[in-house]
């Protein structure tokens, strides 16, 4: 196995115990950046002499016994919305170019305080304002979309191409690119994870979180990330606990919530049939399933594009206007839309974002998490605009990515998706486990408990 094929836990293993040095590590990733970026065109910026020197600092600091933790020494993407001192910050847009970033951003000082070598930005949908990153190639397959917003920190990861990622998510960016990649995605609790010097889509609804391959990563990544700062009007104070995942497989007492409405609605059988299995082997391993019915969901896209939409176009206000023709066609027609919406239809959002974020707080009384499909089909064809499903019926890919993954970005609550099968074409497909507000470490749990069943998918071929 080669240093790149690494997971976040075995590279800290092998580097703790000098089986491979943080050079050499770095080194890995950085070449499996040269074989495959070519087809797959993760990363606007590879900063090699960025991470070569984060890995020669790191080498020293663990020759001299000071270990900084399971970061220490490993090769991360960041989603280019996300600033380093230094470093472009272009949002994968003609309208940032030439952009530096002045200070780091919350999350990226946290990292490196960890020692996290940082070998490049990742694409993202421009602005992070679509659901398939359309200059980045999927993992498994190169004539299918990366899913979005956070496609190249997706792709990086499930190609060896870094050993974790960051992204944002504010309708399912992390989630949905994880998902049609095959591998985990976490949104923590909204006020988690703080965003000062974040590029912001929908400040009400963005979120900061890790994109890795195995959920004990995510939990790694996340002890690294979580804690107030406030710099974030958002950010909260809530107490940073241990994410750890352990090594149990038993999930006795655990109430897990199948939905009985809204979430198996037009989805591809095979994605059904996938999760119901995964469920399944939760309840073998010792959970308890109960039916839930998801509340408000005839309203669930009309609060997040009504709370989105608005919010995207008062953040680009200033340069819709001066560069106009600096935006790509379907970005610039989703900013210039939300300028059309009045303040009686965002504060109607608002209003019943505040009713269906307690009715979630209601249903999750009765669950400790919830668990359905993260997206209702895998990737689809690149260029590919519109669905069919079997009842005639017809939808747009974007609406059809942030359907599922929009509930949890709405009410706030975690998110974590990890993959539990493949289609007939061999594309992967996702489960999504949702928990209460600051109960990652439940989430992470159950999430655990079913990778350690051995389901888990190796690196994507990057054909």
């Amino acid at each position: 196995m080669q240093p790149y094929e690494l997971s976040v836990a075995d590279a800290a293993e092998a580097v703790r115990s000098r089986r491979v040095s943080p050079v050499e590590l770095v080194d890995s990733v950085l070449e499996r950046i040269e074989e495959v970026e070519p087809r797959l065109r993760a990363f606007t910026t590879v900063t090699a002499d960025h991470a070569r020197k984060a890995a020669r600092k790191a080498e020293a600091e663990i020759a001299g016994d000071a270990p900084r933790g399971p970061l220490h020494a490993i090769p991360a993407g960041l989603k280019d919305l996300i600033d380093v001192a230094g470093m472009a910050t272009t949002a994968s847009s003609r309208v940032r170019a030439g952009h530096r970033a002045e200070t780091d951003s919350t999350v990226a000082a946290r990292l490196t305080a960890a020692g996290v070598a940082f070998v490049g930005k990742t694409h993202t949908h421009e602005f992070a304002y679509g659901l398939t990153t359309p200059q980045t190639s999927n993992a498994w397959s190169l004539d299918r979309v990366a899913g979005g917003s956070s496609g190249g920190s997706a792709v990086a990861v499930a190609a060896g191409a870094a050993t974790f990622a960051l992204g944002t998510d504010t309708g399912g960016s992390i989630r949905v690119p994880a998902s049609l990649n095959g591998i985990v995605g976490l949104k923590p609790t909204y006020g988690l994870v703080p965003r000062y010097g974040v590029t912001s889509l929908a400040w009400s609804l963005d979120h900061v979180g890790p994109l890795t391959r195995t959920v004990q990563d995510a939990a790694l990544v996340l002890a690294a990330l979580a804690g107030h700062d406030p710099r974030d009007p958002a950010s909260v104070a809530a107490p940073v606990v241990n994410y750890r995942t352990g090594d149990g497989m038993d999930l006795t007492g655990l109430r897990v919530g199948v939905p009985g409405n809204y979430y198996f609605d037009r989805v591809d059988p095979g994605i059904e049939a996938s999760v119901r299995r995964a469920i399944g082997r939760l309840e073998e391993l010792g959970a308890r399933l109960v039916e839930v019915e998801i509340p408000m969901t005839r309203y669930i896209q009309a609060i997040q594009w009504g709370l989105m939409v608005p919010e995207a176009s008062a953040y680009h206000e200033r340069t819709l206007r001066a560069v106009p023709d600096l935006y790509a066609p379907d970005v610039r027609v989703l900013l210039e839309a939300g300028e059309l919406m009045t303040a009686g239809d965002y504060l109607r959002a608002q209003r019943a974002r505040t009713l269906m974020r307690q009715a979630w707080l209601e249903m999750l009384e009765a669950v400790d998490v919830i668990a359905a499909p993260t997206v209702p089909l895998t990737a689809v064809k690149a260029g590919q605009s519109t669905v069919t499903w079997g009842d005639g019926s017809v939808e747009s890919v974007s609406d059809a990515y942030v359907r599922l993954s929009a509930p949890a970005g709405i009410t706030g609550v975690p998110s974590l998706t990890v993959p539990v099968g493949s289609d007939a074409a061999g594309l992967p497909i996702g489960m999504q486990l949702m928990g209460r507000p600051f109960d990652e470490a439940t989430v992470l749990r159950a999430g655990h408990a079913y990778e350690l069943t051995g389901t888990a998918r190796g690196l994507a071929p990057a054909a």
